[in-house]
């Protein structure tokens, strides 16, 4: 099976990984799939990204407790 991953394009991948690029953004401009991007930035040990799904909890006031 061969690799659709040219050198050329895995520096584009690298590059606009580099710059923020959500993996879809990714894909549309190196004519790739989302998940082509996400694996393959998986295999070249990329920064991970923080999930878009998984927030960090909200951080609550604790309740006035003044009298008064």
């Amino acid at each position: 099976m061969e690799s659709i991953w040219t050198p050329e394009l895995v520096q584009n991948l690298s590059r606009l990984w580099a710059e923020g690029h959500s993996t879809a953004e990714i894909g549309r401009r190196l004519g790739v799939s989302k998940n082509a991007v996400v694996g393959k930035a998986h295999r070249l040990a990329l920064t991970p990204r923080p999930s878009p799904l998984k927030r960090p909890p909200l951080r609550r006031a604790p309740p006035n407790l003044a009298v008064g």
